[in-house]
Formats: structure tokens, sequence, C-alpha cells
């Protein structure tokens, strides 16, 4: 289930990268403004975190298979609305069908589907299903690249369209199954007293911290996936080593998050989202101070080891403090504001960018949060280590 997991959001979360590609491409159309397609890539994030809670309530009750075919369906016709822009039909398609309805109906209910399936040994399978959007970094980048240069980034956008509903449709219907049931009433039974505080805290503003974190860890998170292209080609690398770049930076961050899935099973999701935060902030500052070619597929490749294990970690962390029978909805949540987080980081790094004509501004904004996410992960993990004392 979880492999079949994987291929879906590899192939669900390779619509968002044709953007990121095209992002000059696109730009030219309207002036050379960057922001534009920026926050086309940035409506999908918060479309798809929106998205997840309604979407995730909705697979619990018709099931799991039913949502991600239809978001299947959604995601082609969102890019093949976007062919119709820029700027409107690009968000609109971005925003309302890949992201709302589209990823949305797939990514969140994934989460909560798969988590059923494991008892021990769910940080690992968490961590495998997440890296959905790695996998596709990883392996569509250098694809659409050729196919933008050859073809343009509208042809990319109509034949991925029709690849992922191939792929994804049959694969959901013939595997996703009702998951098993909870069947250890002692998991439930902590939903009792000894549950009315969480780290010595209300339950309540534990997670609201969490969800600070998540969005604050997630705009630096975004900065270079979405603009690590565009950025090459400013410093006189071609588009197609950046795209290459941007491939080794989502694949180190593939292969590197199972790793941070077994640690995480080890030392629990709070310790494993503030190493992974406090690697992200020292491998952002160095891309404030590489500017040569090898220099920066050696930053992007720390940056991928890095920032890959935090966003399974937040949601292993929501298991271990709060009752499963609330997943259903904090998960999602959790997921809206690290989706949130990332739409903000994409499209002020562009907006940044516009205005002051180059990224280092926007990448020190993004430091910025990440060390505020730092402190706020650190006071999290000093209470769970005076609670367990």
């Amino acid at each position: 289930m979880a492999s079949v997991a994987l291929a879906i959001l590899g192939m669900s979360f390779g619509a968002a990268w044709i953007t990121a590609v095209a992002l000059k491409d696109i730009a030219s159309e309207v002036g050379g403004l960057r922001s534009v397609p920026a926050l086309a890539s940035s409506l999908a994030w918060l479309g798809s975190g929106i998205g997840g809670i309604i979407m995730s309530r909705i697979a619990d009750r018709v099931g799991t298979r039913w949502t991600v075919i239809f978001g299947s369906l959604m995601i082609g016709l969102g890019l093949l609305i976007s062919t119709f822009g820029p700027p409107g039909p690009l968000w609109i398609g971005h925003g309302l069908f890949i992201g709302l309805i589209g990823i949305g109906g797939i990514n969140a209910p994934l989460y909560i589907y798969v988590s059923r399936w494991f008892d021990r040994r769910r940080g690992s399978a968490l961590a495998l299903i997440s890296s959905g959007t790695y996998l596709a970094g990883a392996v569509w980048p250098p694809v659409f690249e050729q196919v933008i240069a050859n073809f343009g980034w509208r042809q990319a956008m109509l034949w991925y369209a029709l690849a992922e509903i191939v792929v994804v449709a049959p694969l959901a219907a013939v595997y996703f199954r009702a998951p098993p049931e909870l069947i250890h009433p002692v998991v439930v039974s902590g939903a009792g007293p000894s549950k009315a505080r969480v780290l010595g805290w209300p339950p309540n503003a534990v997670f609201a911290l969490m969800c600070g974190a998540g969005v604050l860890c997630c705009i630096p998170m975004a900065m270079p996936q979405a603009h690590l292209v565009a950025y090459c080609s400013d410093l006189g690398i071609s588009r197609s080593l950046g795209a290459l770049m941007l491939s080794v930076l989502l694949g180190t961050a593939f292969l590197s998050r199972q790793i941070w899935g077994v640690i995480s099973d080890r030392i629990g999701g709070l310790a494993t989202v503030l190493i992974g935060s406090a690697w992200q902030a020292a491998s952002m500052t160095a891309f404030l101070l590489t500017q040569s070619e090898a220099g920066l597929f050696t930053v992007a490749a720390a940056f991928g080891l890095g920032f890959s294990g935090i966003i399974p970690a937040y949601v292993l962390a929501v298991r271990e403090l709060f009752p499963a029978s609330e997943a259903f909805w904090r998960i999602p949540t959790l997921l809206l504001f690290s989706g949130g987080g990332m739409a903000a980081g994409g499209w002020v790094a562009g907006l940044l960018y516009d205005h002051l004509g180059f990224y280092a501004p926007a990448f020190a904004v993004g430091i910025g949060a990440n060390i505020l996410n730092l402190l706020i992960v650190s006071v999290l993990v000093g209470r769970k280590s005076y609670s367990t004392i």
C-alpha cells in the first residue's frame, strides 16, 4: 500500500514541477514577472492544504480510492486549463484544480490511509509516502526541460496531464481497498483523562505551536525548490543544468527521507524536526555564499539531505502526541499550514526578485523564518524532555 501510494504521489506532484522548470518561459509572457508563475505554484501548495482538510473528511466517508481517482482527473483538467494562461487560467488551473481538488484529494487522504496500515515503523512508512513530491522532483524536471525546450511548456502540461491520469486512476482503483480498523483499544483509551494535557499544556496550544512551526520551516524549504532553475540561469548556468541540479536536490531528499524515517522511529518526531530544521538553516545560508556550478550542486545535495525528514516527522509527532481518533483532522490541518508555508515561500521569493532584481534578500528572509522555527521546536522538544523526566 505504501509503495503504491508513493507511485501515485510521484505522478500527482509531477504536475506542479512543470511551472518551476518553465518559470522564466512563463514569466516572459507577462513582462518578465517571476511572481506570476511563482504564485501559480504557491496556489497549488495552498490549495492542496485546504483541499486536504475537506477531501480527508470525504475520503473517510466514501473511501480513499474515490478521492484519489477524482483528484487525478482534476489534476489533468487543471493542467489543461493552465495552458490558456498566464495569468488567470494558470492561477485557476493550479490553485483550484491541481491544488484544492486535485492534490488535495490525494496527498492528505493518503497520509491518513497509509498510517492506518502500520503500527510499528509508522514513521518509516510516512517517510516513504511523503517522498512522493521529491520522487517527482528527482525524475521529472530533466524530462520537462527537454520537452519544454523542444515543444513549449503548454505541450509539456498537456502530455503530462494524460500520463498522470493513465497511471494514477487505475492504480487507485485496483489497490486502495478499505484500511484495517484500529485493533488496539489501549491506543484509543489514551484519549481519556491522561491525555487532557499534552507536554503539560492544553493540547490545542501545542498543536497551534506545531502548525506555526510548520509554516516557518516551509517558507525557506520552498524557495530553492521553486526558483533554483531560474537562479542558475541568472548566474549563467544553463537551464538543463539547473533542472539537473533541482533533480539532484530532490533525489537526495527522496533517498535521505527514508533514513530520516528510521531515525524518527528511534528518537521521535519532534527531535527529528529539530535536527532537520537546523540542517536546513545551515544549507540555506550556504546558498547565499555559493555561486559556482560545482558549489551549487554540493549545496543543493546538502539542502535535500537536511529538509527531507521534516514534514513526515511533524506527522509522526501528531500521532505520538494526540489520540489516533483525532488524526483525520489534525494531520490535514498540519499539512495545510505546511502547504501555506510552501506557498508563501515560493511566492515571496518571486515577489522580492521582481522588486529587487536578485535572490539574496529572499533567501535571507527564508533563513530568518527558519530561525524562528528552530526556537519554537526547541521549546517543544524541551517540554517533551521535561515531561518524560
